[in-house]
């Protein structure tokens, strides 16, 4: 594993924070061989994401859209958390108030063991009916194939079952920019800080007084307005970070 340069101040202002906010990209998602959103390979190749991703295609293409969807939940249930997912799940034990902030929609956090992640464009991993809400607790969406006749339905009402993910044109949940305009600490993790309001959230952190570090392989378009950037991926920089952490005397 490559050595990671470490800032001692970085890792003081960890060990006593209060309040951290973590925002995590598809980089640390990659790290575990998640296909990207934009995957070119199989039957897939012919849409564009922009033209399933949304409600007015839904209605539209019922099955071709939950078929879509079922196709990328059995992907990333094919992979598991990595290293730095484990890493920011053990940090969050340390912090009293951590919000991990992702726009991942992989579960990956969950599965690592992060209590309470604020996905902000939702979840594959769980469906619902789109006319009454109701849980698809018995997962029918996630069994629809591209050639099935006809769409998965509520079992309660018949209305069409969907992805608990946040489509285009659709709100994002509350929560992130409040947390990071009051965390003392603000970790970027894995993304490019290009999507926004998601790429507002460290800078968002900065300008309120937050100690903001970048963790990337290569610096985001915000790298040079931050106080500090680890290169290298997720997986083998946050290890090293939470290990000098857990290792500084309180």
């Amino acid at each position: 594993m490559t050595s990671v340069s470490i800032s001692p101040d970085l890792v003081e202002r960890l060990r006593t924070a209060r309040q951290v906010t973590v925002l995590t990209g598809a980089g640390i998602s990659a790290e575990s061989g998640i296909p990207t959103f934009r995957d070119p390979g199989g039957l897939w190749a012919q849409y564009r994401p922009e033209e399933l991703a949304n409600e007015a295609a839904f209605r539209r293409q019922p099955v071709v859209v939950q078929s879509w969807y079922a196709h990328r939940r059995a992907q990333v249930l094919a992979c598991a958390p990595n290293p730095g997912h484990e890493a920011l799940a053990a940090l969050e034990q340390l912090v009293p108030e951590l919000t991990l902030v992702t726009q991942n929609v992989d579960g990956l956090h969950r599965r690592a063991g992060s209590r309470a992640p604020l996905e902000l464009h939702g979840t594959l991993l769980t469906a619902s009916c789109i006319a009454c809400g109701r849980p698809d607790a018995e997962d029918r969406m996630a069994h629809v194939t591209a050639q099935d006749p006809a769409p998965a339905r509520c079992p309660t009402c018949a209305g069409l079952l969907r992805p608990d993910v946040v489509w285009f044109g659709e709100m994002l949940p509350d929560g992130a920019l409040e947390a990071a305009a009051t965390s003392q600490v603000c970790l970027s993790v894995g993304t490019s800080a290009v999507v926004y309001p998601a790429a507002s959230i460290p800078l968002i952190a900065r300008e309120a007084g937050a100690y903001v570090v970048e963790v990337n392989p290569t610096p985001s378009a915000i790298a040079a307005r931050l106080d500090e950037v680890l290169t290298g991926p997720a997986g083998t920089v946050l290890p090293q970070l939470m290990a000098a952490v857990q290792a500084t005397p309180s």
